[in-house]
């Protein structure tokens, strides 16, 4: 399940809502604008989440280490997304795009016939952001959690455990990755020498 995109059909926002002392420093990013999408361009590290759903667990675990790259495309309110994924000891590449809607806030995929929705988390401090899902209500809400480096301070990190206390998840259905098993710097690094072979032929 690329980039741990839940089936979220409704939106977490209400929950957000909520007067919780976890839920004060939560900023949703409803309007994204230009500024939201240049935030997000560049590359990011998934570092774990924590879903109600079994199924979306079970994905989660397999997914021993994760980065991937934002492109932005304003004019179609488009992220091109270039992922790298270690499962099984064995590196999975997947270029794909995904779609950005303004006015809520709310990022989409199509996997398998089906659009996949994310309503977009920002920190008011950190270099971070999640993407919540809620999908036929609270019984299989989820969050999933993304830095610029591979490992999070204790801030970072608080922020993230506040929003899962503040959507009623325990902490210990959490999953993490572990950016020492990544197996896929040597086809970044290909990837990497071809994008600029390309640069510089064109």
């Amino acid at each position: 399940m690329a980039l741990l995109w839940a089936l979220a059909v409704l939106s977490l926002l209400p929950l957000l809502d909520a007067q919780s002392p976890e839920c004060a420093n939560l900023t949703t990013a409803a309007p994204i604008t230009n500024a939201t999408i240049d935030f997000l361009s560049g590359k990011w590290f998934y570092i774990g989440s924590a879903f109600r759903n079994p199924e979306y667990n079970e994905s989660a675990r397999a997914i021993q280490a994760a980065f991937f790259y934002f492109e932005p495309k304003h004019a179609e309110d488009k992220l091109i997304v270039r992922e790298y994924q270690t499962i099984a000891d064995k590196c999975i590449y997947n270029c794909s795009s995904i779609s950005i809607y303004r006015q809520n806030g709310t990022l989409s995929k199509i996997e398998s016939g089906r659009e996949h929705f994310g309503d977009l988390l920002l920190s008011k401090h950190f270099r971070t952001f999640m993407l919540a899902a809620s999908w036929n209500g609270t019984k299989n809400v989820g969050v999933s959690f993304y830095a610029d480096k591979p490992e999070v301070s204790q801030e970072q990190k608080k922020e993230f455990l506040d929003v899962i206390k503040c959507i009623g998840i325990q902490e210990s259905e959490i999953t993490y990755t572990d950016e020492k098993k990544d197996v896929c710097g040597p086809l970044e690094k290909q990837h990497e020498e071809e994008r600029k072979k390309e640069t510089e032929a064109s």
